[in-house]
């Protein structure tokens, strides 16, 4: 099986990264590239715990999370990359720039992460994200993510 065909569930992922339920916000990863790129998927529904307070009658997923959702991609990214980490290391977000809101994002969305490498600069990763639904882009921002040891 090639990198770009791996199939990821929620098991898998949280095989990779320490984040659970209410915060784990990628569902599965449908492409991955090894150094270079993955594929995420996030199924928004009507149960999401945050849609109670926003908005009441009007539900839209905070933009923050939709950044948290690129970020966890991007872990994920540099997990899978690197195989043989260290088994206690989580990779923590450390910036967002160019972030920008261009559609919302509602019950009934599947959102698809794309989160492309820029560079790694001393043990610290630089992407390029977007977020989409369908054909129309929700979310665009640049990422980076530092590994540290988990407390």
């Amino acid at each position: 099986m090639s990198d770009t065909a791996v199939k990821l569930d929620a098991i898998g992922i949280m095989r990779l990264i320490p984040h659970r339920y209410p915060f784990l916000l990628i569902d599965a990863v449908t492409e991955f590239v090894p150094g270079e790129s993955i594929t995420a998927v996030k199924n928004v529904t009507l149960n999401e715990p945050y849609f109670q307070g926003h908005f009441p009658g009007r539900p839209v997923m905070p933009g923050v999370l939709i950044i948290e959702a690129l970020a966890q991609a991007g872990g994920v990214l540099s997990y899978m990359t690197h195989r043989d980490r260290d088994p206690g290391l989580i990779y923590y977000l450390g910036g967002i720039s160019e972030a920008r809101f261009r559609r919302p994002v509602v019950p009934g969305d599947v959102l698809e992460l794309r989160v492309v490498v820029e560079k790694v600069k001393r043990n610290v990763w630089f992407y390029d994200c977007e977020a989409r639904v369908g054909a129309a882009v929700a979310v665009t921002a640049k990422i980076a993510c530092a590994p540290g040891a988990a407390s």
